[in-house]
Parts: structure tokens; sequence; C-alpha cells
């Protein structure tokens, strides 16, 4: 491949990336007024069925990851990327432009099966990049998804506080439209012919990612941790736009400022802060200390009384970005080298089941506890005879600590079976026979 044309492609990959991770954050701040005007129903109900599209979304990424995986193994990743591309853009078309809920609910699916096209990109990348670059490259596509995330929030935000809820939809179905006409031109081929292989479904299983941790049963405890943190975590995405709405009143655009803080102080974090403190105090205690961070944070989230304690508390709780990397180094350095890719696999695995799980749990939380209903006072709490036990719209994030609290429990347990090596290093041995 010629120079130029590789840097277009890489460009290319870039962008699209991009645009998914865009297309993520941008529904965030106007989807509790999109589902408000097709329903006809309050935030409360709308609340119920974002956990519906979230739900599917999730699932339909991870059975369709793998089944993507294996097919730009058989026909290319040029082929699988333009069609998924393609593809996206007119779900974003059809969400614009949908008039009830079931549509939104099918184009919600056809959104997940489509946008499951990260592992075909990196695999791209890998191709068009030499050795010694691809760690820098996987690095910039790394970025494209905080910025996506950065900026995705605010596009929605400004687009669905001026023109309207169903405005983000078309804004993103306009770029990915653009981004699949500049990849007809600048996006060849990689995958030489004598390396396609033959599909198998019996490849194309996500849950067959999980037997890595049965390999290693000292790795149990420590994805118990991650699986209950990342489900905890779902808070954030799932519940946010609605539970802003409900209590602070915020408009789309107050809450697009607050989710684009969310990515900037994440980014801060997670782009800065691990390569200090991580290394400083170790791998154990930052996952620890960044868990704690998290649980309180959740806690303050649900009892802040006013819109402007939320970016107080927004500061303090991006600390917590650092007990991912922290786990994730535990887990690497418990299996030997030759397993670190099926590693990653197993944890992608379970971040896409905690995202079907957390958001779905989340949201029903909300509703239940913020549903209308005729109030009445007792011993200062506002009693709904006929919805929840009393009005609570923080409850999810009190279950999210909850959650939190359980999952620092389990860290403990999982350090017991961590053997400690003498000079008092992260280096954890191998696991005994």
């Amino acid at each position: 491949m010629a120079k130029s044309p590789g840097r277009s492609a890489f460009f290319f990959i870039f962008i699209t990336v991009l645009l998914n991770m865009i297309g993520f954050g941008v529904i965030m701040p106007v989807m509790p007024q999109l589902i408000m005007e097709v329903t006809g129903e309050d935030v409360s109900h709308a609340a119920k069925w974002g956990g519906y599209l979230t739900v599917v979304y999730a699932l339909m990424q991870f059975i369709m990851m793998p089944i993507i995986g294996g097919l730009s193994d058989r026909f290319g990743r040029r082929p699988v990327l333009l069609t998924s591309l393609a593809a996206y853009s007119f779900d974003f078309l059809i969400m614009a432009l949908a008039p009830v809920i079931g549509v939104i609910l099918v184009a919600r699916v056809l959104a997940g099966a489509f946008a499951a096209t990260f592992s075909t990109a990196n695999a791209y990348i890998a191709d068009i990049s030499p050795p010694e670059k691809r760690a820098a490259n996987f690095g910039l596509i790394g970025a494209a998804f905080g910025l996506g995330f950065i900026i995705g929030p605010a596009i929605g935000g400004f687009l669905g506080d001026q023109y309207g809820p169903r405005a983000p939809f078309f804004f993103v179905a306009a770029m990915g439209a653009l981004n699949f006409m500049f990849g007809l031109f600048v996006l060849p081929e990689t995958l030489k012919p004598e390396n396609k292989r033959k599909f198998e479904w019996k490849r194309a299983n996500a849950l067959g990612s999980f037997k890595q941790f049965a390999q290693y049963p000292i790795m149990l405890p420590v994805a118990g941790v991650l699986f209950l943190s990342q489900i905890a975590h779902w808070t954030y995405p799932s519940v946010w736009a609605y539970y802003a709405t409900e209590k602070y009143a915020w408009s789309e655009i107050a809450i697009a400022a607050s989710l684009s803080y969310v990515g900037l102080t994440a980014a801060i974090v997670q782009g800065g802060l691990t390569r200090i403190i991580i290394p400083k105090i170790g791998e154990r205690a930052s996952a620890l200390f960044a868990m704690s961070v998290t649980a309180v944070a959740y806690c303050l989230f649900a009892f802040a009384s006013s819109g402007w304690m939320i970016y107080a508390i927004i500061t303090f709780s991006a600390l917590g970005g650092l007990a991912q990397p922290a786990l994730q180094g535990i887990m690497s350095r418990t299996i030997p080298a030759n397993a670190q890719g099926e590693l990653q696999g197993a944890i992608a695995a379970v971040m896409s089941i905690s995202m079907v799980i957390g958001p779905f749990v989340m949201t029903q939380l909300f509703s239940a506890f913020s549903a209308p209903g005729e109030a009445f006072e007792l011993f200062g709490a506002t009693l709904l005879p006929d919805g929840a036990p009393f009005y609570f719209p923080g409850t999810p994030f009190i279950f999210a600590m909850v959650l939190e609290i359980f999952a620092i429990a389990m860290l403990f347990l999982a350090f017991r079976q961590i053997q400690r090596p003498r000079d008092d290093t992260d280096t954890v041995a191998a696991p005994a026979e």
C-alpha cells in the first residue's frame, strides 16, 4: 500500500470510530424528550423505555461482535466496514423519522448490530500499521472513543435545544453518509486472499470468551469485581438524562454540558493521572482507592439537592477512573503472556454483559421510584400509594453504591488469592497447579 492511501485509510477508521461514539453520546441528552414525544408519557415512563432501548442495543453488540469479526475474516475488512457504516447511518435516519416507539426499538436493534465493528476497525489498523507504530495507532483509536463521548453529548444538547430532539439523529445520519462516501474512495482492502478463512458459527460465539476465567480460577474474583463495578457504572449513561430532567429540570443543553464535563474529567484522569498514580501507589491500592471514591460519589449524586453541586461531584468522581486500568493490570499479570489476547476478549465480554444488565436495572429503578401518584407525607418521606413505596429518583445511584461496596469486598477476597512477590511490587505469580 502506498503511504498516502495508508494515511487516508487510517483517518477514515479514526473518523468511523469517532462517529460511532458520537452516535452513542449524541442521543443521551435528547432521548428522554424524543421518547416522551412519541409515547405521550412522562419522564418516568420514558426512562423505562430508555432501558429497553439500551438493552437491545447492548445485546445486539454482544451477539454481533464475534459474528462481524468472523465475516471480516471471510470477506475482508472493506465490505464489512462500509456495509456497517451505511446501515448505521440509515438506522439513524429511521430514528430521526420514527413516528412511534416501536420503530425506535427496531432501529436500536439495527444500530447495535451495525455498530459492532470495533474489532474489524482494530484489525484494519493492525493491517496498515508497521509493528513499531501499532501501539501508538491503537492509542489514537482509543482517543477517538474519549473524544466522541466528549463532543457527542455537546452536539446532541445543542442541536436538541435549538432544533428539537430529532435534529441530532439527522446530524449523525448525514455525517455517516459523508464518511461512507469518503471510505468508498480511500479505503482499500487489506486482508490478503490467502489469509481469508471460512466463516464458522462455532467460533462466532461471544460466550466462549469466558473460558479464560475458567482456566485461571484465581481471576474469577477480580472478574466479578469488574462485572459488579461495570453494572454500577452504567447508572451514568442510562439514567443521567432522566434523573437531571426529573430532579433539576435541566434542558437538553444543560444535560449535554454535564455529560461533556464527565468525558473531559475522565479523559484527564485516564489519559494523565493513571500514568502517575498507579505506578506510584500500585495497582491494588489504586483499585481500592478508586472504587471507594466511586461508592462515595454514587451516594453524593443520589442526595445532591441542587444542580450546581453536580459539577463538584463529577470532578471528585473522576478519580474512580483509576479502577478499571488497575484491575486490568492485575488480571493481565495473573496469566501468561501467550494468553493476553484471550484475556482482553474475556474482559470485553464482561463489559458487554454488564451493558445488557446495568441499564435495564437502573432505568427500571428510576422509573419505579419517580413514578407519579397521589403523594402524601409520612415521617418526611413522600409516599406514593400507587407507585413505589416512596419518591426518590436517586435510587439507582444508591443501588450502584451497594454494588460498588460488594465489589470492594470481593476485591479483598481476590487479593488473598494473589501471591505478593518478595520485592513487594504488584507483579502477580502464576497460579499453582
